[in-house]
């Protein structure tokens, strides 16, 4: 199982040396890819809560957020070797054109290094400022990863969707990896895991606990094969938000949360699902605050991870 780990890209911790210096510090230690997020804005009075937190706020870390692509293209310019994923990309704030053209750009600049995570988003707020809408999100996302691929399959490129169009044009470059970039999805409700299971190159969830993924991955795998797709093919990716503490926590904990034993037994059930990759982002405990607590939670998840 590949090891990856977030970028200080959103939080007190964020700068360009920090992303820098934990990049560098990750290719190091062995890791296998660095990764960003993405957060478009902090509203002070959401309109849709923020399920990870009891009282439905957003986090603090959120106030600060640096572009995921601009930070991953920094970063590339700055590293050779570790791979660079979004986790995730949210479809509807972007045009898939404009988006590929970005996309490609970072791969080939990166010799190939690009893994892209993306999602539907969930606020209402961002929605409305992106000009996008909640509704039919699910259609847009299916003919988007169309045009994704068309776009970088296909030479001349043309393309004519119910939301999009391309006329008969020739788009270069093309990316290095063939016959495109990763995409990995994330998804959690049924339309979403057969978009994943009929689209994607693999799934990627985050903040699930593991039988959850284990039942959900017996279901996607099921869709794939209905899809005629041989479900071995199918990649799983797992995010692990973590906060380590000293003293081990309930039952009731959140998966990556606890002890070092506790955060031990849950990479060992992450890797026994067949996950390839597991990335961890430590931005909403307290290493999370400084780039020697992002550098410092690194090298003790590598450990912890037996890698």
């Amino acid at each position: 199982m590949r090891l990856g780990f977030n970028l200080p890209q959103i939080g007190p911790a964020a700068s360009p040396e920090a992303m820098v210096q934990v990049a560098q510090r990750a290719e190091e230690l062995g890791y296998d890819s660095v990764w960003v997020t993405e957060r478009l804005l902090f509203p002070i009075e959401p309109q849709t809560p923020y399920l990870a937190t009891p009282d439905g706020s957003l986090p603090d870390v959120y106030k600060i957020v640096f572009d995921p692509l601009e930070s991953l293209t920094y970063v590339a310019a700055k590293t050779s070797r570790v791979a660079l994923g979004t986790s995730v990309l949210d479809i509807p704030y972007y045009n898939p054109v404009m988006l590929a053209r970005r996309l490609t750009t970072l791969d080939v600049l990166s010799n190939g290094r690009l893994r892209l995570g993306m999602g539907q988003g969930w606020s209402k707020d961002e929605h409305d400022a992106a000009g996008a809408s909640l509704a039919g999100r699910g259609k847009r996302a299916d003919e988007f990863i169309r045009v994704l691929k068309a776009i970088w399959t296909t030479d001349p490129v043309e393309f004519n969707g119910e939301f999009y169009t391309v006329p008969k044009s020739i788009i270069q470059p093309k990316p290095v990896q063939k016959p495109h970039p990763p995409i990995y999805l994330a998804a959690y409700t049924p339309p979403a895991l057969k978009r994943v299971a009929t689209m994607a190159d693999g799934w990627l969830p985050a903040g699930l606990p593991l039988e959850a993924m284990r039942e959900m991955l017996t279901g996607l795998r099921a869709m794939a094969e209905e899809a005629g797709r041989d479900p071995s093919e199918l990649q799983v990716v797992v995010r692990l938000n973590v906060d380590v503490t000293k003293e081990p926590l309930g039952e009731d904990r959140f998966i990556g949360t606890g002890s070092p034993d506790q955060i031990a037994a849950d990479i060992a059930g992450i890797r026994e699902l067949g996950a390839v990759e597991l990335h961890f982002d430590p931005s909403f405990s307290a290493a999370g605050a400084s780039v020697d607590g992002f550098i410092s939670s690194m090298e003790q998840l590598k450990e912890l991870a037996g890698a």
